[in-house]
């Protein structure tokens, strides 16, 4: 299959930069292959491949571009010959966003530091020549402009794995939104869907996890789509922040209370030890959790059977493992 048509038996729909995928479209004619991105995340998602100098209609290869001016709004010009392509490209983006709308991207990947696609610290140039880390590429920024709830990430950031997991929560996340979309929207529907969430919200804001609980239990009072509107908001900006050891600590400390009293006192000692060990960082976060599923299953918890906190991705990434 060629990597530049994606895994297309996922439904989970991510773009991603097209030179991460190994197509040569760089302004030099190369690459910037992450195997990571397209051998191991093409497994689980269908990638859309894009390439915003290529596709509004530059060469390949083409001369070397920078940003210039207000950060806020800078200029896309050619190193050499001085050429402004900013109206190219921002006439591009409008087009390629909107069909961007119909693919329901679940998150998109950009290529760091390009003066398209860079998302975090690119560099743009003053008018007395100095560089400052303080832009995003024109692409990028509209992005996440026209879709501030979609999952945004550089490639250069997967490396951390904290980053990486959240990242990928976050599109897993986004994907069973959109299928609930799809299937059922009405109050009952939320509030079974926000069951399920509950803990994994929990895991990354107790505060936002409050605010939605009390935002389903007055659903009846507001309407119907500024109801959703409002959900996924604050759940996607609550999964956008981390989940630390301690929150995740008292996620587990809260899942054990369900089955308390049918725990042995060795069982559990072994929890709360295995609890600790993860809190100081002597076991990562998989430990505790397939410990914790087993006990689940023991006692027949079914309301935390269903809790998506315990998978939400699938086990093969391990993104779980790290410590």
């Amino acid at each position: 299959m060629d990597i530049y048509e994606g895994n297309r038996e996922s439904t989970i729909t991510i773009g991603v930069s097209a030179c991460l995928l190994g197509h040569r479209v760089r302004y030099d004619g190369g690459h910037k292959h992450d195997h990571y991105i397209s051998d191991t995340l093409g497994r689980f998602f269908r990638i859309l491949p894009v390439c915003p100098e290529v596709e509004c209609g530059m060469t390949i290869p083409r001369e070397a571009m920078r940003l210039e001016g207000d950060p806020a709004s800078p200029r896309l010009v050619t190193n050499r010959s001085r050429i402004d392509k900013t109206d190219q490209m921002l006439s591009f983006c409008n087009r390629r966003l909107a069909e961007l709308a119909a693919e329901e991207l679940c998150g998109f990947i950009f290529k760091k530091n390009s003066p398209s696609s860079g998302l975090f610290r690119v560099k743009v140039y003053s008018a007395g020549g100095m560089p400052a880390k303080t832009g995003s590429g024109l692409f990028a920024a509209a992005m996440a402009r026209q879709f501030p709830l979609l999952p945004l990430e550089e490639e250069g950031r997967l490396n951390d794995p904290i980053i990486r997991e959240n990242f990928i929560e976050r599109v897993f996340a986004k994907a069973r939104w959109r299928e609930f979309l799809r299937s059922a929207t009405g109050l009952g529907e939320l509030v079974a869907f926000h069951t399920r969430c509950k803990l994994q919200i929990m895991a990354h804001s107790p505060a936002i996890y409050r605010e939605l609980g009390s935002l389903v239990a007055h659903g009846r009072e507001m309407k119907k789509e500024e109801l959703l509107q409002r959900y996924e908001a604050l759940s996607m900006k609550a999964l956008a922040l981390n989940a630390t050891a301690s929150k995740n600590c008292n996620v587990l400390q809260h899942i054990m209370g369900y089955f308390k009293k049918e725990l042995s006192p060795a069982e559990k000692s072994e929890l709360l030890e295995v609890i600790e060990q993860y809190h100081h960082s002597l076991v990562p976060l998989v430990v505790p959790l397939t410990l914790m599923k087993h006990y689940i299953t023991k006692y027949g918890q079914e309301y935390l059977q269903q809790q998506h906190y315990l998978s939400p991705h699938p086990a093969e990434l391990m993104l779980r493992n790290h410590v």
